[in-house]
């Protein structure tokens, strides 16, 4: 019974042994792999908003009537002639 008990404190041992070797490898591991996830989430994002972008430079430098919805929105480019009428609104009581 003694050899039985010896074997099994020394099994003990050994595993709370590896468990502490382990244990801050595999949590870290773990938090790695969450860390990558979420810059693979960013990541798509980016290539989302990189060919929304691309595709809007394109309109930008291809189509006349964009470029000029661009000038009058962003830029208050008016046409020759064209008296601009900026709008005011009222102040809340």
């Amino acid at each position: 019974m003694l050899p039985i008990l010896r074997k099994a404190f020394w099994l003990f041992g050994v595993a709370v042994l590896m468990l502490g070797l382990f244990l801050p490898g595999y949590t870290k591991l773990q938090d790695l792999r969450d860390k990558n996830s979420d810059l693979e989430k960013k990541i798509k994002q980016v290539n989302i908003e990189n060919s929304l972008l691309q595709e809007e430079l394109k309109r930008v430098t291809a189509d006349p009537v964009y470029q000029e919805k661009i000038a009058r929105e962003k830029m208050g480019v008016v046409r020759k002639g064209e008296i601009p009428i900026k709008i005011v609104p009222e102040k809340k009581r």
